[in-house]
């Protein structure tokens, strides 16, 4: 079985990242944080990579593939996003996974502090006998999603950024008829108000 675990993540150039945390906490020390939380979302894909074969590919933006294997390693497969939307980028790097033959694939970002490999473990044996596979956020939208194939309609009509996400790619695929899987409700870090989860954190 061939899965791919791909990793959204920017290059961690103060005032472009984390910005809805600048205010409170400033540019620099943002920046600094979402390389921390970037870093510790891949110690837990290459634990991962203990369990099951998998292969991890890091989607970017804002920086090209030199930079980020630089920061990250070279071990890696790198790929831009792309231009668009949320949804509209999710949706490419899915169907790129597909093309390179994954047939479980697993999306995440690196706002969730509290996901773990075996999260990860869980999330792919969910695609054993599931359709697609969501880890339900506290803000209404999720920090996973996984499918077995390419599924388009899930990342259109969808207010991204907003507490509806969840709520409305859950209708989506209810109307396409796919089976769901979910995983343990966690918090992302995007707000002010989100900071005070950092201290429960096993850095």
């Amino acid at each position: 079985m061939n899965y791919q675990l791909i990793i959204f993540t920017r290059y961690p150039t103060p005032g472009k990242v984390k910005t809805r945390l600048i205010p409170a906490i400033g540019d620099a020390a943002a920046a600094s944080l979402h390389r921390q939380m970037t870093e510790r979302t891949l110690r837990q894909s290459r634990a991962l990579q203990a369990q099951i074969t998998a292969t991890i590919a890091v989607h970017f933006d804002g920086s090209d593939s030199q930079q980020m294997a630089n920061w990250l390693g070279a071990d890696l497969v790198y790929q831009s996003q792309g231009e668009g939307d949320l949804g509209m980028r999710m949706e490419r790097s899915i169907s790129v996974a597909h093309q390179q033959g994954a047939e479980r694939i697993v999306l995440i970002g690196t706002d969730c502090p509290k996901l773990t490999a075996d999260i990860l473990v869980r999330a792919f044996a969910e695609l054993l006998t599931r359709d697609l596979v969501l880890g339900v956020a506290l803000d209404g939208g999720y920090y996973l999603i996984g499918m077995r194939q390419p599924q388009p309609e899930l990342f259109g009509g969808v207010e991204w950024g907003t507490d509806r996400v969840l709520q409305q790619t859950i209708a989506i695929a209810n109307r396409l008829d796919l089976e769901i899987g979910y995983l343990p409700t966690l918090a992302d870090i995007d707000r002010p108000e989100d900071l005070s989860i950092l201290s429960e954190v096993d850095w």
